[in-house]
């Protein structure tokens, strides 16, 4: 069931889409606007999944999916994005306030560990998280409704994809160590440094 979610915003970024992605955030470099994109659905969906641990928390974002994220998004992202397509509602789209209620005063921390391990300038990540919030919110409202998710089945969904994606992706263990600080600042270095160690293991295993 996670990995469906998890296949499902994967298969969102495709490379076509990065590309365009990459021209929207000003013409940056594909290769790190890709990695920059794959760790901040890794960080969103790790916020996510911290935010409905509990239950008022499983709650708010229930009715939020429900609310403005049906996942019509998905059916044409960049013009949806770029204006060209007409979304049902405002509220789908506002990357911003996404970002304020998922990440809230984390943002600027996740932007800079996400920035610091890909390589893409900070001011870039965060335009390029502000455009994916909205996507990443349409895939899980999508499986929600697709899979008929309840509240619990919401939780459990996002505490699954989060577990699945520690054993594949070592960038989630980054995301939950960050999550789960509770500095904002000196943390980012320690897990953006312990990121390039495991990140160049990883590789380096894969030679």
């Amino acid at each position: 069931m996670s990995a469906n979610l998890m296949d499902l915003l994967q298969g969102s970024l495709s490379e076509g889409m990065i590309d365009q992605l990459s021209q929207q955030i000003g013409g940056a470099d594909k290769e790190q606007t890709a990695a920059a994109a794959s760790g901040i659905v890794t960080t969103l969906m790790g916020a996510l999944a911290k935010n409905a641990s509990n239950a008022d928390g499983a709650t708010a974002l229930n009715n939020a999916l429900d609310r403005d994220h049906d996942g019509s998004i998905l059916t044409d992202i960049m013009g949806m994005l770029g204006g060209q397509t007409q979304a049902s509602n405002s509220s789908m789209l506002n990357g911003a306030g996404i970002l304020n209620h998922v990440l809230g005063n984390k943002q600027g921390g996740a932007i800079e560990m996400i920035s610091k391990l890909s390589g893409l300038d900070s001011s870039k990540t965060g335009s390029l998280m502000t455009m994916l919030a909205p996507v990443i919110m349409g895939a899980l409202g999508k499986t929600k409704r697709d899979q008929g998710l309840d509240v619990a089945g919401l939780a459990s969904l996002l505490s699954g994809t989060v577990t699945s994606q520690q054993q594949q992706n070592p960038t989630m263990n980054l995301v939950t160590s960050f999550l789960d600080s509770d500095g904002d600042g000196s943390i980012v270095d320690d897990v953006a440094n312990i990121g390039m160690k495991i990140l160049g293991g990883f590789f380096g295993r894969k030679r």
